[in-house]
């Protein structure tokens, strides 16, 4: 007599004989850190389900911008992205950008290691729109690149006396403005011109890596302060999702947690050698420990449940601040 396979079991035996193929989206340059990431993950995931799960890497917006690969995890016609997160489909995903919660990589470590308050609240919403948030890719950290110095960097006090350019984003613009910054909103492809022209001082919204590659030339001082970070969410669709098994699903989370935490430490050391490259360039560059750094996070702090105004919700930032504000 012929033994009835269980659901998981057909399950299984499908895949074996099957293996699903995943398409995997990213926007970095095929040769950036980012994409030897992905690489990274995709094989190791094909590894670890023995097969079961093939992975194909699109790097550089192959598969289209992070706002149309959003609207397409969702759809379900791409199946898994490393990109940039489209607060677009919900502004409280915004909350990843908010300036001062963390003060170094230490605390991007607490922060950001999947099963800590605020992947699990990014993965709250993103599955509300049929997403999952499984893992971080943290870039580096941001600071401020300046054609001038600054006044008293370290003092949200005092008024820094310089125009700075910020990302169209109130979290950018509030924060700037508490650390004793003069905001102005300038788009990413105009910034080198503008800073070579005085249209504006400094930049807001550049990690260290970016700062050095595209505003080398311009920038003479460059000021570490941590305040927010380049940042990009391992996602995957939720009808693609459910093709999987069970223990396949658990080594997805795995590699992703394996790698959020892997990309914190490489960060860190990209900072540096970007800054060391700064230096040799001839810009100075001011490095802070996490205490320096404290009246400027503390600044920035008192500018969150501002954000309620801007697409949060006061409940959503007291939870933010009660969880975050250390």
């Amino acid at each position: 007599m012929a033994t009835k396979l269980s659901q998981n079991e057909k399950t299984e035996t499908a895949a074996i004989v099957a293996p699903i193929e995943f398409r995997f989206a990213g926007q970095s340059p095929p040769n950036h850190l980012a994409t030897q990431t992905m690489n990274e993950i995709a094989k190791e995931i094909e590894e670890k389900t023995e097969g079961r799960v093939l992975i194909r890497v699109f790097p550089a917006n192959q598969l289209g911008n992070y706002s149309g690969v959003m609207q397409n995890l969702i759809r379900g016609t791409v199946d898994m992205s490393m990109m940039s997160i489209a607060s677009e489909f919900d502004p409280r995903l915004e909350l990843v950008y908010v300036n001062g919660f963390l003060t170094g990589y230490d605390d991007a470590k607490r922060i950001f290691t999947p099963g800590a308050w605020l992947p699990n609240k990014l993965n709250e919403l993103t599955e509300a729109l049929g997403v999952h948030l499984l893992g971080s890719y943290i870039e580096g950290m941001i600071g401020i690149g300046s054609t001038k110095p600054l006044i008293e960097p370290l003092n949200p006090k005092v008024d820094k006396g310089v125009l700075v350019r910020v990302p169209n984003m109130a979290v950018y613009t509030l924060g700037a403005k508490a650390m004793g910054l003069r905001p102005i909103t300038i788009p990413y492809s105009d910034v080198y011109q503008s800073m070579q022209t005085g249209v504006c001082d400094a930049v807001d919204g550049y990690a260290v890596a970016a700062a050095y590659t595209i505003l080398g030339d311009v920038l003479k001082y460059w000021y570490h302060t941590n305040y927010s970070m380049e940042y990009q969410a391992i996602l995957v669709s939720d009808k693609s999702w459910k093709k999987l098994t069970p223990s396949d699903q658990e080594v997805f989370r795995e590699v992703s947690k394996k790698y959020t935490i892997k990309s914190i430490d490489n960060a860190q050391k990209e900072d540096e050698r970007n800054m060391k490259l700064m230096e040799e360039k001839g810009i100075k560059v001011f490095r802070y420990t996490p205490k320096e750094l404290q009246p400027i996070k503390q600044a920035c702090v008192t500018t969150w449940e501002a954000l309620a105004k801007h697409g949060m919700t006061q409940e959503l930032m007291k939870e933010f601040k009660e969880n975050l504000a250390k």
